[in-house]
């Protein structure tokens, strides 16, 4: 098993935030160090343990996204910038693989959410009122169930240490405009649609997943973030999808699954992993990429 980055230790470059996942530095006046480590959070809790090599399979997936969505949409990313002349050979070491030159853009505070599928949050909305973030749904939808289009459910960005918050699309609207709350719910729904074709090509099912947006200076829309990750989405096996059960997923599920057979609260500091799960759940990570990536 390779040895996994729990936190880069980069001191070339002023780090000005850690994520429960990524580490962001400043590089110049007008761009990001983001590094994605092997941090593990469930729970919204970072677990002790790293997972091997599960930082360089998610920055390989938004990667592949990203170049496949450029004509429909800008990123964020910025290959011009030499990294090496910034940084120390064992600080670029620790890099490789895994991090990204970023242009700094604002953020908008909306997560972006696509949902095929009726699932998660959607699942107990639904169970609750007969919609999803106000989208009225048809009646007799069971768990797990596709839904007769794909649907924007959005979520407002919550301040570190509080949970987001699903939002309907006025609110959105309030957030960020009119203009660009369209702009953004028409993309959100574009690229999951045709990730979701290009995936289930490749014997997976994208359930929902979530997507973020930055503006540059002139209010030019951007991707940015993670794109179609297992941490941002939910990759079901389609051999394994059947209606009325949670399926299995591509994804940290099983160290949930896990957790909730230990006496837990669910309060940092989370509790450590057995070497099994650790293991099954790099692997996991890395199906994911193979399948759709093919490397």
């Amino acid at each position: 098993m390779t040895t996994a980055l729990h936190e880069p230790t980069i001191t070339s470059l002023p780090k000005i935030h850690s994520g429960k996942v990524r580490d962001l530095f400043q590089l110049g006046q007008d761009h990001l160090l983001i590094v994605t480590s092997d941090r593990l959070s469930a729970f919204d809790v970072v677990l002790p343990q790293a997972i091997p090599g599960k930082g360089t399979v998610l920055n390989a997936l938004t990667a592949f996204w990203m170049d496949r969505f450029q004509p429909r949409i800008r990123n964020h990313l910025d290959t011009t910038i030499d990294l090496a002349r910034w940084l120390t050979p064992e600080e670029f070491e620790q890099c490789r693989g895994r991090a990204v030159v970023a242009k700094k853009l604002r953020a908008l505070p909306v997560e972006a959410v696509a949902r095929g599928y009726l699932i998660g949050s959607g699942w107990k909305d639904y169970q609750a009122t007969g919609a999803v973030c106000g989208i009225a749904l048809p009646p007799g939808l069971q768990l797990a169930s596709k839904l007769p289009e794909a649907i924007f459910t959005p979520a407002f960005k919550a301040p570190k240490g509080e949970h987001d918050a699903n939002i309907d699309y006025l609110e959105v609207e309030k957030l960020i405009g009119p203009k660009l709350a369209a702009q953004v719910r028409e993309l959100t729904l574009l690229l999951y649609r045709e990730a979701a074709d290009y995936a289930a090509e490749r014997g997976i099912i994208i359930a929902d997943t979530k997507f973020e947006f930055g503006v540059d200076a002139a209010g030019t829309l951007h991707l940015i973030d993670e794109v179609l990750t297992p941490d941002s989405s939910r990759f079901w096996p389609a051999d394994g999808y059947r209606v009325g059960i949670s399926p299995p997923s591509f994804d940290k599920q099983y160290v949930r699954d896990y957790l909730e057979t230990l006496d837990w609260n669910k309060q940092a500091p989370g509790p450590s992993l057995p070497d099994a799960v650790i293991t099954r759940t790099a692997q996991t990570y890395r199906t994911a990429q193979q399948l759709l990536t093919g490397s």
